[in-house]
């Protein structure tokens, strides 16, 4: 969730190739870092998970505001952002930033949550208030932003919790738990006010940065 109609803010790199069958590991080599971070919000107390559609997108100073309130909230905790574009996929960005310790696995990130999804209507289905074929055809095409449906559909498949540090006022922290847990891999992302997703880290581990290209990370717009 990035910008307009997916914003070209930032320019994609080449497009990787996953053919079917195509398949990533997640290892708990990262399980240290992932502790870490949940060493420092175990005094946080989250929210139970309900699985939605994207919200409203508020005005420009209410985002600037949540933002501000966002970071402050990371700060407390000495976390930190590994931004990443925001070209529409950012959800799917910061998964595979956080499973893979790069943004650049977002397309397979997002096939292996479709796959999720089709093969369990029964369990999305009723959190979607559109003929749930058209909702999966716009999510499968690169570009559509991700929601808290996609949230779930991404713990359930990789069998990972996953904690969203937020900037609304009154959801400071989300815990979305899996259907069944396979990993000890613990998911970290911040939200921003319905606009963008990024992942998260200890400060001091922040994985180097790619920094080629000084771009904007983010574009404020209106809703898709």
């Amino acid at each position: 969730m990035d910008d307009t109609k997916p914003s070209s803010s930032c320019s994609s790199p080449a497009r990787n190739s996953y053919e079917e069958g195509y398949s990533l590991d997640v290892t708990d080599e990262f399980s240290a870092v992932d502790g870490e971070v949940g060493r420092r919000l175990n005094q946080m107390v989250p929210i139970p998970h309900v699985p939605k559609i994207n919200g409203e997108i508020p005005s420009v100073d209410e985002a600037t505001s949540d933002h501000q309130r966002l970071l402050e909230r990371l700060q407390l905790y000495d976390l930190v952002e590994r931004k990443v574009q925001g070209d529409g996929n950012c959800q799917f960005r910061a998964l595979s930033d956080q499973l893979y310790r790069t943004p650049e696995h977002h397309e397979f990130v997002r096939q292996q949550i479709i796959a999720q999804l089709k093969s369990h209507p029964e369990i999305y289905e009723g959190y979607v208030p559109m003929v749930y074929g058209e909702y999966l055809k716009k999510l499968s095409k690169l570009g559509e932003w991700g929601d808290h449906v996609t949230l779930q559909a991404a713990a359930d498949s990789y069998g990972v919790k996953i904690f969203v540090i937020t900037s609304f006022k009154d959801t400071c922290y989300i815990e979305i738990l899996p259907s069944v847990q396979k990993s000890n891999r613990v998911i970290f992302l911040s939200f921003w006010a319905e606009v963008h997703y990024n992942s998260i880290y200890p400060e001091g581990d922040l994985p180097m940065a790619d920094t080629k290209k000084k771009k904007k990370w983010w574009k404020f717009g209106n809703k898709h």
